[in-house]
């Protein structure tokens, strides 16, 4: 029996308006614009690149399951290679490119309430309220490998929420409903009148690559090569390092 397709959040960037619908009873016509499965980190810049896409943000690891499931698509970006190599693997996309890099920081509200100055200080701080973002999404599994790398995974004891993305745990920050997350450096710059960014050690600094790969499955696929093109191409890369990406 064919399982039902989850509805996901469509972000129409041309209108700058975040429409929810289904994706299941929106599949994109055939010559319409592609349908783009992007980590949530990728919010800002993607339409920037391209605006006539239809996109779906959200945590890789979701978005991933999404495809597995069926779900309408013809590009996916993930925060982690990951994703994308289980999915070549398992024939459902074509061969992944990497497109970008990312650093992780550690952001607390403007106003520190916990008075956080260092990563360190999470663990003296008693009282804390921590988010972090769950451990089957890549900035997850990046802020463990960097506290496995400081030796302080005992803090994850201080988390009062496991968001499904980086965009839940800068969320939880700037409202000061948390005193510190681990986000990527990318995601400071749209709420930086919000929080303070403080930065890791550069020993703790996990890998952050980023892919990009046509599903196999897609209707759409000149208008997906199309993307990935400009994506890769000078303007592409213009817009992912103002943005604050690095380029592999």
């Amino acid at each position: 029996m064919k399982r039902a397709l989850p509805a996901v959040a469509i972000a129409v960037p041309a209108a700058c308006a975040a429409v929810s619908v289904s994706l299941a009873a929106t599949a994109a016509p055939a010559g319409g614009p592609p349908v783009v499965l992007a980590a949530a980190s990728l919010t800002e810049v993607l339409p920037r690149i391209e605006a006539n896409a239809r996109y779906s943000f959200g945590g890789s690891g979701q978005l991933a399951q999404q495809i597995r499931q069926g779900a309408p698509a013809d590009l996916f970006l993930s925060a982690s290679p990951r994703y994308t190599q289980e999915l070549f693997a398992a024939g459902l996309v074509r061969k992944p490119v990497a497109f970008a890099t990312n650093r992780l920081v550690l952001i607390v509200p403007k106003r520190n309430p916990a008075g956080i100055r260092s990563v360190g200080d999470l663990e003296r701080r008693r009282g804390l309220r921590l988010v972090v973002a769950g451990a089957k999404v890549p900035i997850g599994l990046y802020t463990r490998e960097v506290l496995e790398r400081l030796g302080l995974l005992r803090v994850l004891r201080k988390a009062v929420s496991l968001e499904p993305d980086v965009k839940g745990v800068v969320t939880k920050v700037a409202l000061g409903e948390a005193d510190a997350g681990f986000v990527y450096a990318t995601d400071v710059r749209p709420v930086a009148a919000k929080v303070v960014s403080i930065p890791l050690p550069r020993r703790a600094q996990p890998t952050v690559r980023y892919e990009v790969a046509i599903t196999s499955s897609s209707r759409h696929v000149a208008a997906a090569q199309d993307l990935v093109i400009a994506l890769l191409g000078p303007d592409g890369r213009r817009q992912l390092r103002s943005a604050g990406f690095g380029i592999p």
